[in-house]
């Protein structure tokens, strides 16, 4: 069986290597009754404290922030090592989530992996499934350490069966982006943003002009998942893949069909661009003009903000949703920090220490203004450089609220299966077959429905 489930983890892994990285970068992810994972190498952590080694404790953090994202956390794992004797942490870049992982898992029998990896969320099934982890869950029991204090709705990401799994660090979600200028010469209100489907046709129409266009969305499977859950509907079977291991795709469903025509129309109608999957190319388009309207991670707000370089005024507003759907909200994006269960139980708890550093409230001011990010600990907010950033970068409000406006829902909550990164790259191309008049919207989201569906079997077949 073993030999088996690895075989299931050889195929999931050679398809993690041709997704591009999630929220952290560009372009670039669950299950009930998932069982506890068993410390099958070593040593889950147990309840009770044990004393620190003279020597300061290593921990290998692997991470895949680069670039200005990846500078700050070079700051807190600084600020950390300084700021006590007993741990040392070091820091590891090692390219994408999915190059991360791949060499996580080469490194499993050998033991010479890290202490400490960030993962994105559409990892989450994996590493559960993997059983080479110790869940942040018992950590938190062995010292009633108090997840009131982050925010639900990104703890419940990462929650499985009531117990959670892996610390959220980076998260984010979806927002829109326009051009304030633009919608003033279009006669439009610029401090109002399209909250509808209808309203961003309207819009866009108006807003094609002048060699302009109104929007350009980048086909990013990120964005389809989303709009599920801002409708408040699950998008895979048997709770979004929380109550039970996902089965079925629902890709194709109404709301499925329905979102996807509509986006279908904007650029038939001319009213949007179709510039492909990169986001960073619908963000230039956006930066120089282009473009009146996007949609992009809030991750990116600082980066767009800066590459508009004072040109227009950049506005902000929630994901847009149909004008009669149902409540949802919007599901976090981004990653979370997961302890593997092959290090020693010292090095563990350190790894753990580590952790509880990088939630406090001044730690996670540091991290929201210097990335995007929001912070996963409500007081942070409380802290100055917060407030300051807000006054200066009004923008960030909008995924903030946003968060707190989402409904706690197993459609809000995320979707979970192993073969998320494999999905993302359907629903990709089912977008991109409808958007370019290969297929039409139905016929495009039944045929990667039911190529994800037969997937989940095959993934589902390893992992019993």
């Amino acid at each position: 069986m073993k030999a088996r489930f690895r075989s299931g983890l050889t195929i999931m892994m050679a398809v993690m290597l041709f997704v591009v990285t999630a929220c952290g970068g560009n372009n670039s992810g669950n299950k009930g009754n998932a069982e506890a994972p068993s410390a099958t190498n070593s040593t889950e952590a147990s309840a009770a404290p044990t004393e620190m080694a003279k020597e300061p404790v290593k921990v290998v953090w692997w991470h895949s922030m680069g670039g200005e994202l990846g500078k700050a956390v070079t700051q807190l794992v600084t600020d950390y090592n300084a700021s006590q004797k007993d741990v040392v942490v070091e820091e590891v870049f090692q390219g994408t989530y999915d190059e991360s992982l791949n060499k996580m898992k080469a490194s499993m029998d050998s033991k010479s992996g890290p202490s400490l990896i960030q993962v994105y969320e559409i990892g989450s099934r994996f590493m559960i499934d993997s059983k080479a982890t110790t869940p942040v869950q018992t950590f938190v029991d062995a010292e009633n350490y108090d997840l009131s204090q982050l925010e639900e709705n990104i703890t419940n990401y990462y929650t499985f069966d009531g117990k959670l799994h892996s610390m959220p660090f980076n998260t984010s979600n979806p927002i829109l982006y326009y051009n304030k200028d633009l919608f003033k010469a279009a006669g439009l209100d610029p401090e109002k943003a399209p909250a509808t489907f209808e309203a961003v046709k309207e819009a866009a129409a108006k807003l094609t002009q002048n060699g302009q266009t109104g929007a350009s969305f980048a086909i990013y499977g990120w964005f389809m998942e989303q709009f599920f859950a801002n409708q408040g509907v699950e998008y895979l079977n048997n709770g979004n893949g929380r109550t039970a291991s996902a089965t079925e795709s629902q890709l194709n469903n109404e709301t499925g069909v329905k979102t996807l025509s509509w986006w279908k129309d904007l650029v038939d109608s001319k009213s949007a661009l179709n510039l492909g999957r990169k986001t960073d190319d619908t963000k230039k388009a956006f930066a120089a003009g282009q473009i009146a309207m996007t949609l992009d991670s809030t991750a990116s707000l600082r980066g767009i903000v800066d590459s508009v370089a004072g040109k227009f005024e950049v506005g902000t507003g929630f994901l847009p949703k149909p004008a009669d759907a149902k409540d949802g909200g919007v599901v976090v994006g981004g990653a979370s920090l997961w302890i593997l269960n092959n290090k020693p139980e010292a090095e563990q708890k350190a790894a753990w220490d580590f952790i509880k550093f990088l939630a406090k409230p001044e730690t996670q001011a540091y991290w929201h203004i210097n990335t995007g990010y929001f912070p996963i600990t409500k007081k942070a907010y409380d802290e100055k450089i917060v407030a300051d950033n807000l006054a200066k970068y009004p923008q960030f409000q909008t995924a903030v609220d946003q968060l707190h406006a989402s409904i706690p829902s197993p459609a809000s909550q995320g979707a979970v299966m192993g073969v998320f990164p494999e999905a993302r790259q359907l629903v990709e191309t089912a977008i991109e077959e409808a958007l370019t008049g290969v297929k039409e919207p139905q016929k495009a989201l039944d045929d990667a429905a039911k190529a994800i569906t037969e997937k989940i079997a095959n993934y589902n077949k390893t992992v019993k």
